[in-house]
């Protein structure tokens, strides 16, 4: 065996950083042993030291600091092992470090003490994080660029904004790293116009060029704030600039331009990129994703996967979450698979938007089992089954999920967010637990410390409404310490046209003809419940004022997945290619029902017509006839799955529940409120929707 020198057996130790590789390590540390024996000089323990704790061999880099002479270890040793610690994770431990060192009389150094305040921000302990400066001060050190820009950082990120200003203000000289953390820290404290200012200070200042980081920070300044102006200027400014090339520059212009909702500046900026890297693909999907735009987003990932690119975990949590917007179950399970292919299924981001794609598209089976196979679940978990099951309206099972989650606020860290108290009184909403829901609702504040908001007194208006309490809920609306929004009126709008109550409609249809004159949807609304009440003379001057302002009503539709494609309905269509067969089984079904005691519901027939008409008027809705075309179209046994984008009505509902007995078919409907599964001629929501 040839003999190597320390200088080369350190460079097979670095190889193995290099290449993340602790059986290549191990492999080198085993070769020290076989040349040099087990006692190690302080250059080559420090760089074993060094391998294992990057590699997060935190064991193994104490015992070779054990087998250490006193004498050989240094704050190159000691900082070794701190740097590892917190670069894994390993805060508490990064500090317990320190202690032994501060035990053996060793001072920390520049290199030490941005690792100390990155672990004291990161614990958010900002006691510790001063008495880490105090020390950095006393031992000289602040001077160094990088030591003050770390406490600066940890100010930052543990809320001591003063003593972050003041450190920052006190700097002779601020390195580029120390505008990145003043301007990106500002952004992140929800200041973002202060973010921009400082930006702009940077720019004034000229000590130091701003770079892709300062770019991509001020952006974020300008989404977070809505200065699009700001950030256009800005966009300006690269392209004069020659930045524009910057792969990370660009993806920061994707996604700018995409919270400001201008999708068509982001896929320009997306087209003109030279090279792309997988943040470039996974900004625009996220795009598409949340500007409501799931086909596109389902469509760029087609392209993904036909570039060769490999899926992160980012694409495909916002590929799934297009997939619940679109409620497109057959292509989210084909995304699921290739998660599972690409090793990331048990990534908790992923399983969030599995459990909540598959509770959004009415498969709470399959919800239930990744929200169970999960090997780790955080809130956003916990919310998306919550909110699956107040989908199909069991409140029963999302308020005992509910009790599950605060039994482990203590042991896990789970606490509700708002977002949680809109799931759980939602469910309590659809499943008509007024009691539990209101009393869940009444001690937010005080037990919890979650203050209502506007989606919250949505819920309870929704809820005392269904329940027919619409005068209560009209008096919660009344005592509210926020402004009633669109979603508040249009709760107690649909209660008062489920109720047959017209004058306290007209009351909430005026307050939403205010805030919004342009939807048609609030004056259709009031105008059926006129119409209800054989008001005919009132809901024809409601539809005449709609002519007036130039207010047109929306196209009910619906549609249903067949082998990939999507098929579109609307009331009384006849374009399909198969109509034919659709008008047949029409007709066949309209013949079955008259023998299951089915009655035609012709009270929201729009027009004054002879009951003949009105029967034909309401049979040809749009969610009949993308029944039909399932049940000619889809093999028998498979679930009949269709979504509309208005709610569904009555007649239809009733229908659809005599056909599922009939048909032994198993039929879901996702209108714009919640599911309704329909099995034998009996519907989840129990009548109460």
């Amino acid at each position: 065996m040839s003999f190597l020198s320390p200088k080369s057996l350190a460079s097979l130790v670095e190889s193995a950083v290099s290449a993340q590789s602790p059986r290549l390590g191990r492999a080198a540390h085993a070769r020290i042993i076989r040349t040099l024996g087990i006692a190690l000089e302080a250059f080559l323990s420090n760089h074993l030291i060094h391998m294992y704790s990057k590699l997060d061999r935190p064991d193994s880099a104490r015992a070779v600091l054990s087998l250490t002479p006193a004498h050989f270890r240094s704050v190159v040793t000691w900082t070794s092992l701190i740097a590892g610690d917190v670069q894994n994770g390993h805060f508490a431990s990064a500090l317990s470090c320190f202690a032994t060192m501060r035990h053996e009389c060793l001072q920390p150094n520049d290199f030490t003490f941005p690792c100390l305040f990155k672990a004291a921000a990161a614990l958010h302990s900002p006691i510790l994080g001063q008495q880490l400066h105090g020390l950095a001060v006393k031992l000289m050190l602040t001077g160094d660029a990088f030591v003050a820009c770390s406490a600066f950082d940890m100010y930052s990120k543990t809320g001591f904004l003063c003593d972050a200003d003041k450190l920052f203000d006190e700097m002779p000289h601020k390195n580029i790293a120390t505008w990145n953390a003043s301007i990106s820290n500002a952004v992140l404290n929800g200041k973002p116009r202060e973010g921009i200012c400082k930006f702009l200070q940077l720019l004034r200042d000229g000590e130091a060029a701003p770079n892709s980081i300062s770019f991509c920070a001020f952006l974020n300044a300008c989404s977070d704030g809505r200065f699009l102006v700001q950030g256009q200027q800005l966009h300006g400014y690269l392209i004069k600039g020659g930045h524009e090339a910057d792969v990370s520059v660009s993806n920061g212009l994707i996604d700018f331009y995409g919270k400001s909702r201008l999708v068509s500046s982001s896929e320009k900026v997306f087209e003109k990129m030279r090279e792309r890297n997988n943040v470039s693909w996974g900004s625009m999907l996220a795009v598409f994703e949340q500007n409501d735009m799931g086909e596109m987003a389902c469509d760029l990932f087609l392209k993904i996967r036909r570039a060769g690119v490999e899926p992160t975990d980012f694409m495909i949590s916002s590929v799934l979450s297009a997939c619940a917007g679109l409620a497109a179950l057959e292509t989210g399970r084909v995304i699921h698979g290739l998660a599972v292919k690409a090793c990331i299924d048990d990534n908790i981001f992923v399983g969030s938007a599995l459990v909540d794609m598959y509770g959004k598209c009415g498969s709470i089976e399959d919800c239930e089992r990744v929200f169970f196979e999960m090997p780790r679940r955080n809130l956003i978990c916990w919310n998306a089954l919550i909110g699956g099951y107040a989908h199909q309206g069991r409140a029963d099972m999302a308020l005992e999920l509910f009790g599950e989650m605060l039994n482990r606020m203590d042991t896990e860290g789970l606490r509700p967010n708002y977002v949680t108290f809109v799931c759980v009184l939602s469910a309590c909403s659809r499943g008509g637990m007024v009691k539990a829901g209101m009393e869940i609702f009444e001690s937010m504040r005080e037990k919890y410390g979650v203050d209502p908001r506007a989606e919250h007194y949505a819920c309870a208006v929704d809820m005392l409404g269904r329940a027919g309490q619409v005068e209560r809920a009209y008096q919660l609306i009344n005592q509210m310490r926020v402004r009633p929004t669109i979603s508040i009126w249009g709760a107690l709008l649909g209660a008062c046209k489920m109720h047959g109550k017209p004058e306290l409609g007209k009351i909430a249809a005026e307050n939403l003809f205010e805030l919004d004159p342009q939807d048609s949807g609030n004056h259709v609304i009031l105008s059926n419940m006129l119409v209800a009440a054989g008001r005919w003379d009132e809901a024809n001057l409601v539809r005449e004022e709609m002519k007036e302002v130039g207010i047109k009503k929306g196209a009910g539709c619906s549609w249903i997945s067949v082998k990939n494609a999507v098929h579109v309905f609307q009331a009384k269509d006849a374009s399909h290619s198969r109509n034919d067969e659709i008008q047949a089984m029409l007709t066949k079904l309209k013949n079955d029902l008259k023998g299951v005691g089915y009655v035609a519901d012709t009270k929201m027939a729009l027009y004054d017509l002879e009951d003949e008409e009105k029967e034909s008027e309401v049979w040809y809705h749009s969610e009949k006839i993308a029944l039909a075309f399932g049940l000619i179209a889809l093999p028998p046994g498979v679930p009949i799955r269709i979504t509309k984008n208005l709610r569904i009505c009555v007649d239809c509902h009733s229908a659809i529940k005599f056909i599922s007995g009939i048909v032994g078919r198993e039929i879901i409907v996702r209108d714009n409120n919640r599911f309704h599964r329909f099995v034998d001629s009996q519907c989840s929501c129990g009548e109460y929707w």
